[in-house]
């Protein structure tokens, strides 16, 4: 279950982190204050991301984070993963549930208001809502920008985390347009200290 605690969710993108470094960089985003890990794995092999996903698994278990898996539902009950986030398209939220059952998170990602309110009636447990800024990460989707996160969070009753192209530096403008949660990537996977630089962002998200 996804509560008012967790704010700042963290992506480990293969893309930008060898998977030598996948799990100390794990430790270092939930000593930071991550509450969400997701791995996002596009262009390695389904046995290269079953393996990660099982030694990452355990960590994010002992530390009280949930840990999903971008894609790959039919992963999550032999990883030991807490659920899967999934795109527009992907499979529906309906197929997803069939095969993680009741237990298991379901994201999904959602890029306009009509999205975020068909998402609201698919029984995902919560969604992301961007790109809020251009992003390399998904370089063929137009920014939404800030002006419609205030009318998603009065209209979804679902968790909704702003996501694409956020950074420590934008990251108050985000929350002033009306957010409460956000996803971050390379700012945290590319930052000379992660530990610090996730402290940072969580301190904003929570007004400390």
């Amino acid at each position: 279950m996804i509560s008012s605690g967790h704010r700042l969710y963290g992506i480990l993108d293969l893309g930008y982190v060898s998977l030598e470094n996948a799990l100390p960089m794990t430790r270092r985003m939930i000593a930071g204050g991550v509450d969400i890990l997701q791995l996002r794995a596009k262009a390695q092999s389904l046995e290269t991301i079953r393996e990660a996903a099982k030694a990452l698994a355990p960590i994010c278990r002992e530390s009280g984070v949930p840990f999903l898996l971008n894609d790959h539902p039919g992963l999550v009950g032999e990883t030991g993963a807490d659920g899967v986030h999934v795109g527009q398209d992907d499979m529906s939220v309906a197929e997803v549930r069939r095969m993680v059952g009741a237990g298991s998170l379901i994201g999904l990602s959602t890029h306009s208001l009509g999205q975020a309110l068909a998402a609201r009636d698919s029984g995902a447990d919560y969604i992301g809502f961007g790109p809020i800024f251009s992003t390399p990460t998904k370089p063929d989707y137009q920014p939404v920008g800030l002006g419609g996160i205030a009318e998603v969070h009065r209209r979804v009753a679902l968790p909704v985390f702003c996501i694409g192209g956020i950074k420590l530096e934008n990251l108050g403008e985000v929350l002033a347009a009306g957010a409460a949660r956000a996803v971050i990537v390379s700012g945290i996977l590319q930052a000379d200290d992660p530990v610090a630089y996730c402290r940072k962002c969580d301190g904003i998200l929570r007004g400390v």
